[in-house]
């Protein structure tokens, strides 16, 4: 089932979101209406909040990244094609190597796209939709797409990484976004306009 994504400037992407067990409710279900949800936006991660649940859960699928590489692949882009995950109670250990900048966009802010600065390497502990825990290193895109959903689940959005200035120059943008002054071609509930919107 598709569900709505919650705009910039609702709450639940403020907050810090909270750890779940194994008895969490119809956890197998919300993860492949996640996922559903986040193919028919196009996008290659989709965290709890976003959908307006404040726990501790993301997914992400880097497969549209492999799909644009150009003739020189992108060494950033190595294994992409096979990153599709879930992520429950995550927890990022390290965050190594030199920060790059990348343009990232977000489901919850569309048609907005700004360069943020990460560093390269993650190492994240995690279960999986098994409930089996891992310890994995990533690098490149899959690092970068881990860090932007883990944000989520912080209570942390991409603009909260620009500057200032950056910041001033989108208010109107964000403004007209958090009231469903936007064009889209997914569904998306709007903060200050309290019903889902679908173009």
């Amino acid at each position: 089932m598709i569900l709505p994504i919650v705009a910039y400037g609702d709450p639940v992407l403020k907050k810090e979101a909270e750890e779940i067990d194994e008895k969490y409710p119809d956890l197998s279900k919300l993860i492949s209406d996640m996922f559903d949800t986040m193919y028919h936006a196009k996008g290659v991660g989709l965290a709890a909040p976003q959908i307006g649940r404040s726990i501790r859960l993301f997914i992400v699928d880097g497969s549209p990244f492999a799909d644009e590489e150009d003739d020189e692949p992108d060494p950033r882009a190595v294994g992409i094609e096979d990153f599709k995950k879930v992520f429950i109670n995550p927890i990022i250990e390290e965050e190594t190597g030199e920060k790059w900048a990348f343009q990232e966009g977000c489901l919850s802010i569309p048609k907005i796209r700004e360069n943020v600065h990460r560093k390269e390497k993650v190492l994240i502990t995690y279960f999986d939709e098994n409930w089996e825990f891992h310890e994995e290193t990533f690098d490149g895109y899959a690092a970068r797409i881990i860090q932007h959903e883990y944000d989520h689940i912080e209570g942390i959005l991409f603009t909260d990484h620009l500057s200032p200035l950056k910041k001033k120059m989108l208010t109107k943008r964000l403004q007209n976004i958090s009231s469903g002054k936007i064009d889209i071609d997914y569904k998306m509930s709007f903060p200050d306009a309290k019903k889902p919107k679908m173009i």
